[in-house]
């Protein structure tokens, strides 16, 4: 074998593995990006907490939520609550209400940002919705909670001192039912009638 060859071999072989971890990452890119988000704040993405925050301030702001389904949703999809005002650093909860008139489940899960997008890393969720898929029977309607806070470093960053409003927007759109979910409502629907009998 000539040296041409086998350094065409050799570069062929070099292609192919660049071509292929380029292929890897564009399959990664979504959750990693969406993981950055959420540590960083990046792209006004609230960060998340596991404890509430114990410094209150002696201010206030305006927290206002807003809902939007993808066009291919059919669930109906809205906030319970227009705005709130809230001290800052002290824990909210705030509801949104889904409702699917279909006759169908309906899969949904929900992205989520804050506007000003500044203020990503200053919007802590400790419990949310949206961290976990939500499924509705055909007609079911749900009350669904988000708790959150204003961390109150806020007002140490000059670029937020004059933030006095935060939007809390959710869109949400549709995924496929969970694997087997067909299978586990028919058996609990035959329990329910067994019980009702």
């Amino acid at each position: 074998m000539s040296d041409t060859t086998g350094s065409n071999r050799r570069t062929g072989v070099t292609l192919l593995g660049v071509a292929a971890c380029m292929v890897a990452l564009s399959f990664a890119a979504v959750p990693l990006y969406r993981i950055f988000c959420q540590i960083t704040g990046f792209g006004g993405t609230p960060l998340r907490a596991s404890v509430v925050n114990e410094v209150i301030l002696d201010e206030t702001i305006t927290v206002t939520f807003d809902a939007s389904t993808e066009s291919d949703m059919p669930w109906v999809f809205k906030p319970a609550q227009k705005n709130m005002e809230i001290p800052i650093g002290e824990t909210g909860l705030a509801f949104y209400t889904a409702h699917n008139p279909t006759d169908r489940p309906i899969a949904g899960t929900a992205v989520f940002n804050v506007t000003p997008f500044k203020i990503g890393p200053y919007f802590v969720k400790i419990d949310c919705f949206c961290f976990n898929e939500q499924v509705l029977k055909p007609g079911e309607s749900v009350d669904m909670p988000v708790t959150f806070y204003v961390d109150p470093e806020i007002r140490d960053d000059r670029s937020t001192k004059e933030v006095k409003g935060i939007t809390l927007s959710y869109t949400f759109y549709e995924t496929d039912l969970p694997e087997g979910y067909h299978t586990a409502q028919i058996a609990r629907d035959a329990s329910d009638g067994a019980q009702v009998n």
